[in-house]
């Protein structure tokens, strides 16, 4: 899905007749978000977003990961695996599994922790917890109350904020910000841009933690395209925030091609980028997300350079404090309710 421009503008006409849809939506989902979900029997720490579309949830998932087994966990990922065919439950194998059979996001994060997919989130608990999981770390999910949370994390893209702040369909939230902000416990904000402040100043009045962090690239992927100019592309939730980091760090953007959230690549697109790459001789260039898409396609050719990115925290001590209080309180509630 393509986010419309709209959303992003203060004064819609559009927006404004959408409203009372977006108040019947944003009503439902609020009443949704109250009800009591099921113990997991482990914990469970959610990374989720308040509005639809992407704003770094799947790097955050992985940063998360990392400093959770310096803790001595044993993290399994949760996702519904959003535009992939199989319902699951099952464990993303990245030699049995494309983008088309159970997402692109999962197929991405297999590669540095264990991803069960699960249309049916309670049977996603039960296949991780097979696995040795010490707790699940669930991939979006935070509007759906099947699953009882111990935390949630919400991550905000800091240039590009809420949009109009308004509910689906008159906006891109995915319920009422108030019914959101009493329900999250740390909120993630990804880059320097002052979009979010808002939202941050909220939750820092709430008593809760307000992390910054950012999106480095790798060195190698940097080096890769050092002194060549390249045709960039992209299918994520904000693809004009992918070629502003590719200049960012340098790198000589001639031209770019913006797709879709998840977009599922044709023989024919690939080929048209090909030989738009060939003919005015660049470099073609595009997230790992992406690249996990492509490879579900036949004679996906070589030479197409993914550009890796890793989220650094500002404060990592007080992200692993935070994580490790809410795990604590999570096993102490379980073990006294016995």
């Amino acid at each position: 899905m393509r986010e419309p421009a709209f959303w992003y503008r203060p004064r819609s006409p559009k927006s404004h007749l959408l409203r009372p849809l977006g108040a019947l939506y944003g009503a439902i989902a609020a009443r949704r978000m109250t009800q009591m979900g099921v113990d997991a029997g482990i914990p469970v720490l959610c990374v989720g977003n308040y509005h639809v579309g992407g704003a770094g949830k799947t790097p955050t998932v992985l940063a998360l990961t990392k400093l959770l087994r310096e803790l001595g966990e044993t993290p399994v990922v949760l996702s519904r695996g959003y535009g992939g065919r199989l319902e699951g439950p099952v464990m993303v194998d990245r030699m049995r599994h494309t983008a088309i059979d159970v997402g692109d996001e999962p197929l991405m994060m297999v590669r540095d922790v264990p991803v069960a997919v699960a249309h049916d989130r309670l049977e996603g608990v039960a296949l991780a917890k097979s696995q040795g999981a010490t707790l699940i770390l669930m991939d979006d999910g935070f509007q759906n109350p099947r699953i009882m949370k111990d935390a949630s994390l919400i991550v905000i893209d800091s240039e590009r904020g809420l949009g109009n702040g308004k509910v689906f369909p008159a906006g891109p939230l995915r319920a009422p910000l108030k019914a959101q902000l009493a329900r999250t416990d740390a909120l993630v904000l990804i880059g320097d841009g002052h979009a979010a402040d808002g939202v941050a100043a909220e939750i820092s009045a709430r008593d809760k933690p307000v992390l910054r962090a950012r999106l480095k690239p790798e060195a190698a992927s940097v080096a890769q395209l050092f002194g060549r100019q390249v045709l960039a592309f992209a299918g994520i939730g904000d693809p004009e925030r992918f070629f502003r980091s590719l200049r960012a760090c340098g790198v000589e953007v001639a031209r770019t091609r913006p797709f879709a959230d998840h977009h599922m690549f044709s023989p024919a697109e690939i080929a048209a980028l090909v030989a738009d790459a060939q003919r005015e001789q660049l470099v073609l260039v595009t997230t790992e997300k992406d690249l996990a898409r492509l490879r579900g396609n036949e004679g996906v050719p070589d030479g197409i350079v993914p550009f890796a990115v890793q989220l650094e925290f500002d404060d990592v001590p007080t992200l692993r404090r935070l994580i490790s209080d809410h795990l604590y309180k999570a096993r102490e509630r379980r073990f006294s309710t016995r």
